[in-house]
């Protein structure tokens, strides 16, 4: 009898290099939302992945930035304290680096520090030539001991099963830590947040959307009349400042219009019912450095 490996990996890599894209991927449903701005993950969310013989919780962690703020701190933090609790690390990067940064270095630092088995995980091959992943992989590879490199493109779901492969071969035995039905730890709250706040990241102008946070403050099922079954969801984008309240809001509530409407199209697929959504703007100056808020980000 073949015997059942389990384990943790976290995903750890730049912002914007297609962590969540990666995660969704492997969970196959939607489990992080994914925008072409930086620092969209706020939290570590957890996708699980089961085969026929094993078990793969992977966490997607914040991208690593230089932080300006508590929150900024916070994330960075997050992304830190997971590498220490997980049987193997995946380091993504991009194909199309044409050179080592900042980012990188610091997170390789970190990655000496846990003493854990670390893939170099290579995404966005369909954007480069084969042979320019070469010297891609030579540079890395002189950085550290990686315990594999698999190229990958997360969009086009290359070399996914090639990478579920290495990560197995990783795993200590063990038994399944969820359901074989579940894809994620998150709740439908959080869900429900995330993806109110994706819909404004990607229409709002760059200055706003690193300054939103959302807050669900009602979520109720019940029947109509008619004995249709109906969500009616009630959430505050708190933003920054008064002049990214107006942006939010949009000339005669257009903008505020479209984030529901697109919000709200996710959230009738996420739920398989009926949706009522109204969402609020209001302002609050210092939400990224307020200790009850930001505790919410922090891994326990």
């Amino acid at each position: 009898m073949q015997t059942f490996h389990s384990g943790f990996g976290a995903i750890i890599g730049r912002t914007n290099v297609g962590k969540s894209t990666l995660l969704n991927t492997l969970a196959g449903e939607k489990v992080a939302i994914m925008t072409n701005k930086p620092q969209t993950t706020r939290t570590a969310i957890k996708a699980i992945v089961n085969r026929k013989n094993s078990q793969i919780i992977f966490i997607d962690t914040p991208g690593i930035h230089k932080p300006k703020t508590k929150l900024g701190e916070t994330l960075n933090e997050t992304a830190f304290k997971t590498l220490a609790e997980v049987d193997f690390i995946l380091f993504l990067i991009e194909a199309n680096s044409t050179k080592m940064g900042t980012g990188d270095k610091l997170i390789l630092e970190k990655l000496k520090e846990v003493h854990k088995k670390v893939i170099l995980v290579i995404n966005k091959i369909d954007l480069v030539k084969k042979t320019e992943l070469l010297s891609l992989i030579e540079t890395y590879q002189k950085e550290f001991p990686f315990v594999a490199v698999v190229p990958i493109s997360a969009v086009r779901n290359e070399g996914i099963n090639d990478l579920l492969n290495e990560i197995e071969r990783l795993l200590p035995e063990g038994p399944a830590y969820y359901d074989k039905e579940e894809y994620t730890d998150q709740t439908l709250r959080q869900l429900t947040e995330e993806i109110i706040r994706e819909k404004a990241l990607k229409l709002l102008q760059e200055e706003v959307p690193h300054g939103i946070y959302v807050e669900i403050e009602k979520m109720k099922k019940r029947e109509t009349i008619d004995k249709e079954k109906i969500y009616d969801i009630g959430a505050i984008i708190y933003c920054l400042r008064n002049s990214h309240k107006g942006i939010i809001v949009g000339k005669q509530g257009n903008m505020l219009k479209k984030i529901g409407i697109y919000a709200r199209q996710d959230l009738e697929k996420l739920l398989y019912t009926k949706v009522n959504l109204k969402i609020w703007v209001k302002v609050r100056e210092n939400w990224q450095n307020e200790d009850n808020i930001i505790k919410k980000f922090k891994v326990e």
